[in-house]
This record gives structure tokens, sequence and C-alpha cells, in this order.
């Protein structure tokens, strides 16, 4: 099995050791099959979202010693969010809500038909009451759920997984701020951009549920996933930019060897990897 893999960061802030690593086993998982690796930059974060960035991250690749094939970024991309938004909404899957993030996570939970407990759905509570005041797009997660049917997903370590996207409530698909969220705009890049295996960290591995809805609303591709291990500091914390883990461009621009480093991420992932169906 040949698999497409990607990297597909954020110009938000710096690139450090855990986006290396995540580079690295996307990488290693396209050579290791005969495959091929992306780079995708995911820049339709608003304001925070730095173009100037795009250009360090490719020098961090290279002087991990990486080699990629570049595919459009997510700026390029909108009216395919758009058109697969504007579907959504036809078929009365998501709907418009103008509620703050506090008015949400404030309702009561609902029942499933099992007894268990999820989010309260803010549908029909927070409608926009005029055409000029923002409103986001959030799936209706039931009746999307009513459409799908049981829904199955692989996992390269975690074998075959049911997904149950109603852990997660109505889910907001567009916001009020940005074209598509990041479910939206990932699930569709991933489909046009032929990804077979989507490499991330183990920490998302329960949010995998809510792509996997969206494969079968929209019509798409399901690829196969493979959580890897996280990169943590010396308290146990995963590295991230807003903790202000150490950037890769500092290490870069002290001359430390890249290569070097890419070798001994890709050993810790074989030290740790279970490679099923590779």
């Amino acid at each position: 099995m040949s698999f497409v893999t990607r990297f597909a960061p954020s110009p938000n802030g710096p690139l450090h050791l855990g986006h290396a690593f995540s580079a690295v086993v996307a990488a290693e998982k396209a050579r290791m099959t005969g495959g091929e690796f992306l780079l995708r930059i995911e820049d339709i974060d608003g304001p925070r979202s730095r173009p100037e960035l795009a250009n360090e991250f490719r020098r961090d690749l290279e002087w991990l010693g990486l080699e990629w094939r570049e595919v459009p970024a997510q700026s390029t991309r909108l009216d395919r969010y758009r058109a697969a938004a504007a579907h959504l909404e036809e078929e009365g899957l998501v709907y418009r809500c103008a509620g703050q993030r506090r008015d949400v996570t404030g309702l009561e939970p609902r029942r499933g038909p099992d007894g268990s407990e999820y989010p309260g759905s803010p549908r029909g509570l927070f409608e926009p009451t005029s055409v000029a005041e923002p409103f986001a797009l959030r799936l209706d997660v039931d009746a999307a759920m009513e459409r799908a049917g049981e829904l199955v997903w692989e996992d390269e370590r975690a074998g075959t997984l049911i997904a149950d996207p109603r852990e997660f409530g109505d889910v907001v698909l567009v916001r009020k701020d940005l074209p598509a969220s990041y479910h939206l705009a990932a699930t569709l890049d991933d489909a046009a951009d032929g990804v077979s295996l989507v490499t991330r960290g183990k920490d998302m591995i329960a949010t995998t549920t809510i792509p996997r809805l969206l494969h079968s609303l929209l019509g798409l591709p399901v690829p196969r996933y493979f959580h890897h291990d996280l990169i943590v500091d010396d308290t146990g914390e995963k590295l991230s930019k807003s903790r202000g883990s150490p950037a890769l461009a500092d290490r870069r621009r002290a001359r430390e060897d890249g290569r070097a480093l890419a070798r001994q991420l890709r050993d810790k992932f074989h030290a740790s990897a279970i490679n099923v169906g590779t």
C-alpha cells in the first residue's frame, strides 16, 4: 500500500520540535511505502496568519533534510469551502448560530438513545436577528448522524474504531470571522490532495470522528490514520506554539545539524511505531 501523507502547518507561530517530529513521521510513512509527502500551508487563520512564516517553514524542512511536493495553500481554496458549506446548509445539516461560546457551553447536556450525555445543542436558540449580525455555521450532529448511520475508521495503531462525533456536540464548520473551521477545511483539502494516510499526534485521535462524519456527508474518500506519540517537555506537557516552545528556526540559525536531528526523530518513530499495513 503506497501512502500519500502531508504536513500542514499554520503560519501563526514558528515551528518547534513537536512539528519536526510530525513532519518526519509523515515523510517517513510516505518513504516506507513508496508514496509521496506533501506540504500544505493552512493560512486562513485571519490576522494571525503571517505569510513570512511559510518561508521559514520551508527552510526548516530543508534543514531537516526532508523533500516534499507543495500543494495549494488554504487561502486559494475558499470557493471550495463555501460550496461545501452551502451544500450542507441546503441539506439541512448545518444551522446558523450567532451565540457566543459561553452561551453554548452553558447549555444543558442532552442524552443519546443509549443514555449517554452529549453537549447541548444551540439549534434555534441563537439565530441571527438581522442580516448584519455575524453568525457561525454549526453542524447539526444529530441530523448528520441520522443521515450517515454507523461510521467506522481505521487507525494504524488502534485498529478499527467506531466514530461518535456527538461527544463534541454541534461543532462549528464555518466560523463567524473565518471562511471555514479546521474540521471542514482540512477534510476537504485532504480529499482534494489525495491524502491517503493522515498522520498526527495521538492527542487528536478522538476528534477524528468529526472528519469521518464529513467524509460521509460530502461523499469524500476516507483516508487511513496514524496517530503518533507526542514530544513532551520536562514537565510532561506537549510542546506547543502557545506555550512558547523553542523554535526550530532558532536552532537552524545556531547552525545545529538538522539532518542529525531528523535521524534522531526518525529513530524515535521507529522505536514506537506499530506499522500495520506497511
